[in-house]
């Protein structure tokens, strides 16, 4: 296929559950701390996302689904109110423009600070952050993070879901599980931030566990046709050492296969093999921020437990 004919398909029709997108163009969810200190959405957010609405949909930045799991300052939330009635303004102006959204629930884990939150991070194990993290009053040395409990995990767990909940009723068409880049749920995943004896630690099925009840939850919440994941293979940020990559990632799609989420996003240097439904182009499904697209049952597919073969990054 040449390039000029890749480009005009970026132009087509795709259907993503039960959206219809009017081209294959999304843009990633972007960091941009512009919400209030109280995390609710402001005007300025509103003009930003409209004004991107021709986007065949728009995955809105990492939103923290409860207090305990803002990262930065002025990262926006979805757990109150205010919230919903906030980013209903956003939802509202980029509906105007003809627009569609998805939300990326993001919780820190480890990467957050009292002095952002006003709460003590909650993490898999106790293992601080190894560098500082940015505070209303500048860079701060990180804190060490109180180990989850049975309970504060299923707390979390029921406050992604209502946090999906609450996206839905704010004018957003699904929501996009954040499991990467070393917040909390890749902190389940790695072997040095989740050092638990539970059943959520040791064994890679074990540690896959938390994020298929994240998923779970989710879907059961808002429909699984509503909802992507977003996963970063061998992604060293925030301090991140999975150990056994290659056998967290299978282990991990083959929990969440049956599913039927609407999407899969995964870095393209991540190494993993390029799975699509047989036949199919791989300019026939959306890339957010440019990663592959793999429909969860297919990428079950891919070798259980051998290393995925590696591959430069485009």
């Amino acid at each position: 296929m040449t390039n000029t004919a890749t480009a005009d398909r970026l132009f087509e029709p795709f259907r993503l559950g039960p959206l219809h997108l009017p081209n294959r163009l999304v843009m990633a969810p972007l960091t941009r701390n512009r919400a209030g200190a109280d995390g609710v959405p402001q005007p300025m957010m509103a003009t930003y996302y409209a004004q991107r609405a021709s986007a065949g949909l728009i995955i809105a930045e990492g939103t923290t689904p409860n207090a305990v799991g803002q990262t930065y300052p002025n990262i926006p939330a979805i757990h109150r109110p205010e919230h919903v009635a906030g980013w209903r303004r956003v939802t509202d102006a980029v509906r105007a423009g003809d627009g569609r959204m998805f939300l990326q629930l993001q919780h820190g884990g480890r990467v957050g600070h009292p002095d952002n939150s006003g709460l003590m991070p909650l993490a898999p194990s106790p293992v601080p952050l190894p560098e500082t993290i940015h505070t209303p009053a500048g860079r701060r040395p990180s804190v060490v993070p109180r180990g989850m409990t049975a309970a504060d995990i299923r707390t979390t767990v029921a406050d992604f879901a209502q946090a999906a909940r609450n996206a839905v009723a704010a004018g957003f068409a699904g929501v996009e599980v954040h499991a990467a880049n070393g917040h909390l749920l890749h902190q389940f995943l790695s072997a040095n931030t989740n050092r638990r004896t539970d059943a959520y630690g040791g064994p890679v099925a074990h540690r896959v566990r938390f994020v298929d009840e994240v998923v779970r939850a989710v879907a059961e919440a808002i429909g699984p046709e509503r909802v992507g994941l977003r996963i970063s293979p061998a992604n060293t940020v925030n301090g991140i050492d999975e150990g056994e990559t290659h056998l967290i990632y299978p282990a991990l799609l083959d929990a969440v296969a049956d599913v039927g989420l609407a999407y899969l996003v995964f870095p393209a240097h991540a190494g993993l093999p390029a799975v699509r439904r047989p036949g199919a182009s791989t300019a026939g499904a959306p890339r957010p921020h440019g990663d592959p697209y793999v429909p969860p049952r297919e990428a079950s597919r891919y070798p259980g437990h051998e290393p995925p073969p590696t591959r430069e990054s485009p």
